[in-house]
């Protein structure tokens, strides 16, 4: 069988969504090809493809590319980084912010390489809970820190816009390594993320 170059991998891929939404807006009862909805299809498509990029990146290179050794022993922090992610159980949204911090042990990442890891796992199909354990693992086996902490929250439009329809609701999650297990570092973190320092 012959290879694909990528792009034509791309393509092929692209296409096949397009034909796919093609038949979930005619089933849902519409005409996929009146003026509104002629080039819908196409866009989502290419709107699938790139909220879900983060199937063909490397988390753990990304983080790899901008490792500096450095003496620096304190905390750590990047908050309030936004979070936009794809539910895996309806396709639906949830978003939000994450709050990651490490503490250095010889090496430390360029401050802009954790929310480019943040975005590799948000970038998929995703449930909150792994998301936030995939980041706190990435970290701590590529720059090997002496802890990582991981708190993210959301609001997940599954539970907004059907089912329980709760409009309020936010979802946190966390994970943590090392010495953020201990009290004293968990709650330096914790009131940090919460401070308003600016």
């Amino acid at each position: 069988m012959e290879q694909l170059n990528t792009e034509e991998f791309e393509n092929q891929v692209t296409q096949k969504l397009v034909e796919n939404y093609e038949l979930i807006i005619r089933e849902l009862g519409e005409d996929p090809f009146r003026e509104g909805l002629a080039k819908t299809p196409e866009r989502a498509a290419k709107a699938m493809k790139f909220l879900t990029q983060g199937y063909d990146q490397d988390a753990e290179a990304i983080l790899r590319s901008a490792m500096f050794r450095e003496d620096y022993s304190e905390m750590v922090l990047v908050k309030d980084i936004e979070v936009y992610s794809l539910c895996e159980h309806h396709l639906l949204p949830f978003y939000g912010k994450a709050h990651v911090a490490y503490i250095p042990n010889g090496y430390i990442v360029g401050l802009s390489k954790i929310p480019r890891v943040i975005e590799v796992f948000a970038r998929r199909l995703q449930v909150q809970e792994r998301m936030t354990d995939q980041i706190l693992k990435c970290i701590d086996q590529t720059i090997k820190p002496l802890g990582v902490a991981v708190v993210i929250e959301a609001r997940h439009m599954c539970m907004m816009m059907r089912g329980v329809q709760k409009q309020n609701s936010i979802t946190t999650t966390s994970a943590f390594t090392g010495e953020f297990q201990r009290v004293e570092t968990r709650s330096e973190f914790l009131n940090l993320i919460g401070a308003k320092l600016y």
